[in-house]
């Protein structure tokens, strides 16, 4: 059965979504997304293990919070999540913008992360991710970057820049099935919600400076997967290879940027070895 529930982190209500018992499995969405990014794979996912799938702060159905959109801080919303649900620690997925946050998560808080999944997502401004910013960033970055800008501009027009990106995260530009379409859309409507959305994109900097930091003391100790589809392909296990201890990379050349709702059973095919492993390596000798 499904569960929606509401938990305070920082000032913030942030919306839970909670299905299935067993080991924690903490997914984390990007953007354009919601929680409903990986409603395709938690059913089979909730067969097994205990799912948490919320709305990123300022997101879905999240409070459109004035501050706490760096990665620090969205690691923290993360542990407030486990804390309130009763959870000691969990396996962690992230995809696109939620990647540094999980990153951060896992890097400072190892005892509550016993395992890490990363998929298309730039891990702050780490080496590696040459091959997928040859040029710089892609446009979008520097757009919903300029305070005030992008929400002025997309006011009234959600609906056809959503799309665009649900297009082009698609390996066909097939985009995703309506129902999913819509909600998203729905989820970025009106001034306050696109500008908490371009909010991540304001912390970029900062992420970059608490990544930089954080590198130079710790490394990832616990089993750690990167998923590349073909548009960050394999850039995020790069930047993890140098600061993981046990890296595991798969690539799904077939899949566009959106894993989970454009390849949910090659997703899920990778993720039920990678969660259901007993042994815990960072332990083992």
């Amino acid at each position: 059965m499904t569960t929606s529930t509401t938990v305070e982190s920082d000032g913030a209500h942030l919306h839970v979504i909670t299905e299935g018992e067993g080991p924690a499995v903490l997914l984390l969405h990007g953007f354009p997304h919601t929680w409903r990014v990986w409603s395709a794979v938690i059913p089979t996912l909730a067969e097994t293990h205990r799912v948490i799938a919320p709305d990123l702060r300022g997101l879905g159905d999240s409070e459109r919070a004035a501050s706490g959109y760096d990665a620090r801080s969205l690691a923290g919303d993360a542990l407030c999540i486990l804390d309130a649900l009763d959870v000691d620690h969990a396996a962690v997925v992230a995809i696109d913008a939620a990647v540094t946050p999980a990153f951060m998560l896992a890097l400072e808080n190892p005892d509550r992360v016993n395992r890490l999944v990363l998929m298309e997502g730039m891990i702050g401004a780490l080496p590696g991710a040459e091959a997928f910013v040859p040029g710089g960033p892609p446009w979008w970055f520097g757009f919903h970057a300029v305070p005030d800008l992008a929400e002025t501009v997309l006011e009234g027009h959600e609906s056809e820049y959503i799309e665009y990106f649900l297009r082009t995260g698609t390996h066909d530009g097939r985009g995703v099935e309506p129902e999913i379409r819509d909600a998203f859309v729905e989820a970025y409507r009106g001034r306050h919600s696109l500008r908490s959305a371009f909010e991540h994109y304001r912390a970029l900097t900062a992420n970059a400076a608490q990544v930089a930091q954080a590198v130079r003391t710790r490394r990832l100790r616990m089993p750690t997967l990167a998923i590349g589809g073909k548009t960050v392909a394999g850039s995020t296990a790069a930047q993890l290879k140098p600061l993981t201890d046990h890296l595991e990379a798969r690539l799904l050349p077939d899949s566009g940027h959106i894993i989970p709702l454009d390849r949910p059973r090659e997703l899920l095919e990778l993720l039920h070895p990678f969660l259901g492993a007993q042994r815990d390596l960072r332990h083992s000798g």
